[in-house]
C-alpha cells in the first residue's frame, strides 16, 4: 500500500494505492531481466502445491514470460509473505512472515538450467541451492553475479564462486564488521577474488578496482517506490554482462533501470522496459 506517512502505533492512515505482487530477490531480478528484453529462467525453492502464495508466484512469473523450470516445490513448505507500506518519499516499511520448509531443497538438473545461459545471478538466501547452480555456471565459464543480500561470513564459499559480488550496504557491513566501504570491500577481497561492489540506494554504487575505491552516483529522480530497486539494478547489471558489455557499462545500465523503477509504484511490477532505459541513458549522464 502507498500512504502519505507511516502510521504511529495505535493509529490508522489512509492508503492511495494497493497492489498484490510477487517478490523476493531472484524473482524480482527475473522480472527485471524479462522487462529489459532478456530471457529469464527462475530457479528456487517454493512451497508445495497446497501453498497458494507459491502457486501465485509461479503464475505471475509465467505471465511475464519467465521460465520457471528450475522451481522446486516442497510438500508442506510455504513461501514468505510480506506486508509493505510505502510513504510519500518512496521509503518502505516491511513486515515479513518467513517461509518454512525451504532450506533443504536442492536444484534439479543444474547443467540443463545453465546450458545456454549468458550469465547467472544468485542471492544468498538459500546458499546450498544456489551453490550447485554456481558450480554448474563455473564449469561453463560464464559470469556469476552474487547478490550479497544478507550478512554472512567473509570466507563464505559462495562469495568465492562469484565473478561479480554486489552487496547491499547493510549486508556488507554485517559481513565485514566495517562501516567504511573501502575497508569493507578490502576485507572481502582477501577471500573473494572477483569484482566487488556495494550499492547504497540514492547514494549510488561503489566498487573496488586495482586496490582503489571507485564511485558512481545514482541518477537523481523523484522516487515514489524504492521497493525492488536493488533487485532491478542487479538484473540490469547481469543482463548487460550477458550481452558482453563492460563492467562500467553494466553498472550504468543497472543504475538507470533501478532509477526508473523508483519512479513507478508496484515493486518489481514497476520494472521498466528496455526501450525506456535505452532512451533514458541517451538523455542522461
Amino acid at each position: 500500500m502507498r500512504v502519505e506517512t507511516f502510521p504511529a502505533p495505535g493509529t490508522k492512515v489512509s492508503a492511495s494505492d494497493f497492489i498484490v505482487t510477487g517478490g523476493g530477490c531472484a524473482a524480482n531480478t527475473a522480472m527485471a531481466v524479462a522487462r529489459l528484453g532478456g530471457r529469464a529462467v527462475f530457479a528456487g525453492p517454493l512451497g508445495g502445491e497446497d501453498d497458494a502464495v507459491s502457486t501465485r508466484i509461479v503464475a505471475d512469473l509465467g505471465r511475464e514470460g519467465i521460465d520457471c523450470a528450475g522451481v522446486v516445490r516442497n510438500v508442506g513448505a510455504t513461501a514468505s509473505v510480506s506486508l509493505i507500506l510505502l510513504d510519500a518519499q518512496g521509503e518502505k516499511s516491511i513486515a515479513t512472515r518467513r517461509g518454512a520448509g525451504l532450506g533443504e531443497a536442492l536444484p534439479k538438473n543444474v547443467a540443463r538450467l545453465v546450458a545456454d545461459a549468458g550469465a547467472v545471478l544468485v542471492d544468498n538466501r538459500f546458499p546450498e541451492f544456489v551453490t550447485a547452480v554456481c558450480r554448474a555456471a563455473q564449469a561453463r565459464n560464464i559470469p556469476i553475479v552474487v547478490d550479497l543480500d544478507q550478512a554472512t561470513r567473509v570466507d563464505d564459499p559462495l562469495l568465492e564462486l562469484g565473478t561479480h559480488v554486489i552487496a547491499s550496504a547493510e549486508a556488507l557491513g554485517g559481513t565485514t564488521g566495517e562501516s567504511d566501504f573501502g575497508a569493507a570491500l578490502a576485507r572481502l577481497a582477501r577471500h573473494a577474488g572477483g569484482f566487488l561492489a556495494v550499492t547504497d540506494g540514492p547514494k549510488g554504487v561503489s566498487w573496488r578496482e586495482h586496490g582503489a575505491l571507485h564511485h558512481m552516483p545514482a541518477f537523481a529522480l523523484q522516487a515514489i517506490d524504492t521497493l525492488a530497486a536493488g533487485d532491478v539494478f542487479h538484473g540490469g547489471f547481469a543482463l548487460a554482462l550477458a550481452e558482453g558489455k563492460s563492467v562500467d557499462e553494466a553498472l550504468r545500465f543497472g543504475a538507470a533501470a533501478a532509477a526508473l523503477k523508483c519512479t513507478r509504484f508496484g515493486g518489481a511490477a514497476g520494472a521498466p522496459k528496455r526501450r525506456d532505459v535505452d532512451a533514458f541513458l541517451k538523455s542522461h549522464r
